[in-house]
Parts: C-alpha cells; sequence; structure tokens
C-alpha cells in the first residue's frame, strides 16, 4: 500500500506541476487562471487531451505545439518533473499526514514564487499575502490545537510571527539602504519564509538560498553573463531553501539540537 500511495502522490504532484505552469503563465499577467481553457501562446489553438499530458506530451511532441510548431519552452517539463518529485520526497518523509499536505502545499506555493521571479524578476503580492495569511493560521492550529501536527514540532505561532518580523525588518533595511540589491518583493518573501518555517528552520532555509543565490551571481558574475548592475532574480534562490528545509525538517532539527 505505501508502494502504491507513493506513486499516486507522486502521479499527483505531476499533475499539480501542470496547474502550477498555469500559475507561472498567466498570474504575472493578471489573467484568469481557469479562462481561456489551455491554448498554445502562439498560435492561440486550443489544447486538446493528448497536448495535456503532463511529460508525457512534452516529450511526445519534442518540446513543440502540435499545430504551429512554436517552441514550448523546457520549463513546462521541468515544474511537472520538480513537482512530482517533491511529492514523493515530502510523502516519504512524513508518510500519509497532515504534515506531508501542508509540505506539499509549500513546495507548491515556492516552485510558482521560484520560477516567476526566474522569468518575469517579479515577486507577486497575489501569491505572498495570501500565503502569510495561510501560514498564519496553519502555525495557529499547530499551536494552539491539541493533536494538530502540522508543522514541526519547534514551530509555535510566536516563533514563526518573530522569525518573520526579524528577517523582513533586516531585509528592508537594506532595501533602504541599497535599493539596487533588494526590492520589496524579496522583503514580503523572506517574511512568509519565517512564517513557513520558524525557527531554527528558518536559519537553514535562509542560508541554502544565500550560499545558492551566492554562488550563481559569481558564476554569472565570472562568465560576464551578467554584469554588478545587472538584476539578479534573488527571489529564485530564496524560495528554495523552505522546500530543502521542510522536507528534511527532523534531519536539521535532530542535528541543530546536538549542538546545544
Amino acid at each position: 500500500m505505501s508502494i502504491q500511495l507513493t506513486i499516486l502522490f507522486t502521479l499527483a504532484g505531476i499533475a499539480i506541476g501542470s496547474f502550477l505552469n498555469v500559475c507561472i503563465d498567466r498570474l504575472p499577467l493578471g489573467k484568469s487562471l481557469v479562462s481561456p481553457p489551455s491554448h498554445c501562446d502562439a498560435c492561440q489553438h486550443r489544447l486538446g487531451l493528448l497536448d495535456n499530458i503532463p511529460i508525457f506530451s512534452y516529450l511526445f511532441l519534442r518540446g513543440r505545439c502540435r499545430y504551429c510548431g512554436a517552441h514550448i519552452p523546457i520549463r513546462v517539463f521541468l515544474v511537472e518533473f520538480i513537482t512530482g518529485g517533491l511529492f514523493l520526497l515530502a510523502f516519504w518523509r512524513y508518510g500519509l499526514t497532515a504534515q506531508f499536505g501542508i509540505t506539499a502545499l509549500w513546495c507548491c506555493v515556492f516552485m510558482v514564487i521560484i520560477f516567476i521571479d526566474k522569468e518575469h524578476k517579479l515577486i507577486l503580492n497575489v501569491i505572498t499575502y495570501p500565503a502569510m495569511v495561510i501560514a498564519v493560521v496553519f502555525l495557529a492550529i499547530h499551536t494552539y490545537v491539541p493533536g494538530a501536527v502540522l508543522m514541526p514540532p519547534e514551530a509555535t505561532l510566536i516563533n514563526g510571527l518573530i522569525s518573520a518580523a526579524a528577517l523582513f525588518i533586516f531585509f528592508f533595511l537594506i532595501v533602504l539602504i541599497r535599493p539596487d540589491a533588494m526590492g520589496m518583493g524579496d522583503t514580503k518573501l523572506v517574511a512568509l519564509i519565517g512564517l513557513v518555517s520558524g525557527f531554527p528552520l528558518v536559519v537553514f532555509s535562509m542560508i541554502i538560498g544565500i550560499v545558492l543565490g551566492g554562488i550563481v551571481a559569481v558564476v554569472l558574475l565570472a562568465t560576464r553573463k551578467k554584469g554588478r548592475k545587472d538584476v539578479i532574480a534573488y527571489g529564485t534562490f530564496l524560495g528554495i531553501g523552505p522546500i530543502v528545509a521542510l522536507i528534511f525538517a527532523p534531519e536539521i532539527i535532530n542535528w541543530y539540537l546536538s549542538y546545544f
């Protein structure tokens, strides 16, 4: 049964990844997520059932529109594949529990943030504000409802609020001092990460994102693909941190507690 559920949730993650692609395509443009139906952006032809099978359709069509031959971004395949993998890892970590569902949800939220920021250099309020409200609700239930385990054991409402406030203030000061280095979108994103992760996970979430962003920035500068004044989508890397931290929370927390 465990193997069957693992396969089921992995396939569910791949299918949800297809919807995440719709969010990534439409939210930055202010378009509806339900209308019009899926279509080719190049020729506007409505896509059929065989064009919408996650992963398979991209591979079968070799990354091209069936009707006009226009190129389909590799991101479509990557989001579906990665989301399926994240669901697999989350289920492997937490099993059929509420914490699995919550972790899978946050993986989806951060996946959308990561790829929108990568393509448009935007972190949208329409994502971060509702996500913050949901995070506070989850933390309140986890903290005050007996037997409700939605987050890592160390997470509490006060813990999450303090983590979010500390990160928001720190990054807001960076925006004031160096507005060319960070934007308010990044500031709101780190506040969300603080709510979702809580202490001590937030420390690891931020370290992962900052180190990844720093490494990529150095490589881009060294290869001259970016100049010192070019904007780098930092939210793309910050969003990776909480995904890794939430999935591997037990190992991270045990490692942390072993030193304190």
